[in-house]
């Protein structure tokens, strides 16, 4: 059984599982977004008290806090026990391209270039995590909602703003990837 959960799965396999999933937010009339977690999070903390965005019952969102504990577990135990220890499998048009960034093909999950220790304490590392960071955060709040929760969630809910976000952040994965990458390695 070990064996089976440790190999490589068809991709169709994870459609089926966020389906089946997202018939099981539908039902229960919840939406998913991971991102919605840090308002939760900061309303918990008592953040509202003093803004007025972090303002709400948080405890209406718990379930939501849950899956995002279950998902840090879930990566720890993936990580630490069903890994084989080879690294991920790209191709090798891929290897390629990151090489001629003058990154090395990973000997892991990611390429140490971009993610270790030792690169995010470099000043350009740093900046990348800063920026980055503040990207995505601004990013997510601006949209409304994260890649994850408008392309599964608002896009499987038929809703339109959510499409709207998710052509967006394509086109901004496509420039990062072939206008700002070159010029950041």
């Amino acid at each position: 059984m070990l064996e089976l959960i440790r190999q490589p799965w068809p991709w169709y396999i994870s459609g089926i599982v966020i389906a089946f999933i997202m018939v099981l937010l539908l039902f229960f009339g919840k939406s998913f977004g991971f991102s919605s977690n840090l308002r939760t999070i900061c309303s918990a903390c008592g953040a509202g008290k003093r803004v007025k965005f972090f303002d709400f019952d948080w405890r209406s969102q718990t379930w939501n806090l849950l899956f995002l504990v279950g998902a840090i577990i879930g990566g720890f135990i993936s990580a630490e026990f069903l890994s084989s220890g080879e690294p991920v499998q790209i191709s090798q048009a891929t290897i390629q391209d990151l090489q001629q960034l003058g990154i090395s093909a990973p000997d892991g999950m990611q390429p140490t270039e971009i993610f270790s220790l030792s690169a995010a304490f470099t000043l350009k590392g740093f900046l990348i995590l800063l920026l980055g960071g503040f990207a995505i955060g601004f990013g997510a709040r601006y949209a409304g909602g994260c890649t994850s929760g408008h392309a599964i969630s608002g896009i499987s809910n038929l809703q339109l703003p959510s499409l709207i976000a998710v052509i967006g952040f394509f086109i901004g994965g496509l420039i990062t990837t072939f206008v700002l990458l070159p010029l950041i390695f």
